[in-house]
C-alpha cells in the first residue's frame, strides 16, 4: 500500500481518536491550563503527530505511549480531586504578591516574576496604582487575581443597600435571521409574541442578525443593515412613568379639594402608591 495512503488511514483514525482523547480529558481553557496539563497536552499532540506522519513506524508502539499519557492524565486528576496534597504536588499551590498592601519580594522572585511584569499585570486587571491593591495572588495556573482595597473597590447595589433586578441569563431567539423556536420556549414565548415586537420595532426577520430576550422580557436585536436605528424597549420605563403620574394625580386631588373624607382618602391612596412605587422602583428602573 502506498506511503500517502497510510498516512491518510492513520490521520483520519487519529483524528477522530484525540477528538475523542480531549472529550474525555476535560474541558481546559489554554490560559488557565496548569504547566503540568499544559506539557500533558503538547506530548498527546506529539505522539499523535508522530503517528500520523508515520515517523512512529510500529503504530501499536505509538498508540501504547498515547494511552499511557492519557490514561496517567485522567488519574492523577481523579486522584488531585480526593487528595489535596498530591493535587499540590502536581499543580502546585498559590503564591502571595501583596499582601496588606505590601509587595512580597521572597514571592516574587520564587515565581520568577519581576517588578515591571507585576506592574503590567496589575495593569490587565485595570488596577493602574499600586496603592489601591490590598491583596495579590498568583494561582497555578499563572494567572494573577486581586482584590482592592475597601475604599477603592467600586460601588455596588448593595453598599447602597438598594435592591436591584435580579438578571438571569439572557437567550438568543433569533440567529442569521433564524427563528430558535427552543429558545423562546425556555422563555415561555413563542413566534406569534416575537412577530408582535418585531413589527413595534418596525423591523422585518430576514434583516435580524441576533436577537435576544433579557431576563426581563425585553428583545434586543442587531440588524444586518447597521445604518438602521432601531428603538430601545421602554415599557418598563413608560409604566414607573405612569405610576408617578397617578400618584401626582391623587396629590394634586387631595389638595385641590375642600371635602376633608376625599382629601384624607386622596391623602392615603397617594401614599398607598408611593409605597408600591419604592418596591418596583429596582425592577421597572435600571
Amino acid at each position: 500500500m502506498p506511503n500517502w495512503i497510510m498516512i491518510l488511514l492513520r490521520s483520519s483514525i487519529l483524528f477522530f481518536l484525540t477528538v475523542l482523547l480531549i472529550r474525555i480529558l476535560g474541558k481546559v481553557s489554554p490560559s488557565r491550563m496548569t504547566p503540568f496539563k499544559f506539557v500533558n497536552y503538547m506530548v498527546i499532540a506529539f505522539i499523535v503527530a508522530l503517528i500520523s506522519t508515520n515517523i512512529i513506524i510500529n503504530p501499536i508502539l505509538g498508540f501504547i505511549a498515547l494511552g499511557v499519557w492519557t490514561l496517567y492524565t485522567i488519574a492523577l486528576d481523579y486522584l488531585s480531586i480526593k487528595s489535596k496534597w498530591i493535587h499540590d504536588l502536581i499543580n502546585g499551590k498559590e503564591t502571595v504578591l501583596i499582601k496588606d498592601g505590601k509587595v512580597m519580594e521572597e514571592n516574587l522572585i520564587q515565581v520568577r516574576l519581576t517588578g515591571e511584569e507585576l506592574l503590567r499585570e496589575l495593569r490587565s486587571k485595570n488596577v493602574f496604582n499600586l496603592g489601591d491593591v490590598e491583596f495579590a495572588v498568583m494561582e497555578s495556573t499563572g494567572e494573577i487575581n486581586v482584590l482592592l482595597k475597601s475604599d477603592r473597590k467600586p460601588i455596588t447595589a448593595h453598599d447602597l443597600q438598594r435592591k436591584v433586578d435580579p438578571k438571569s441569563e439572557p437567550q438568543t431567539v433569533i440567529l442569521d435571521g433564524n427563528i430558535l423556536d427552543e429558545s423562546l420556549s425556555n422563555m415561555g414565548l413563542n413566534r406569534n409574541w416575537l412577530d408582535t415586537e418585531l413589527q413595534k420595532m418596525g423591523v422585518s426577520l430576514d434583516n435580524v442578525f441576533i436577537g435576544q430576550v433579557d431576563s426581563s422580557g425585553d428583545l434586543y436585536v442587531d440588524l444586518f443593515d447597521d445604518t438602521l436605528q432601531v428603538p430601545q424597549p421602554k415599557v418598563k420605563e413608560l409604566l414607573y412613568a405612569n405610576l408617578e403620574k397617578s400618584q401626582a394625580d391623587l396629590l394634586s386631588f387631595a389638595l385641590e379639594t375642600e371635602d376633608r373624607n376625599l382629601k384624607s382618602m386622596f391623602s392615603k391612596d397617594a401614599d398607598k402608591l408611593k409605597k408600591v412605587m419604592d418596591k418596583l422602583k429596582p425592577y421597572l428602573l435600571r
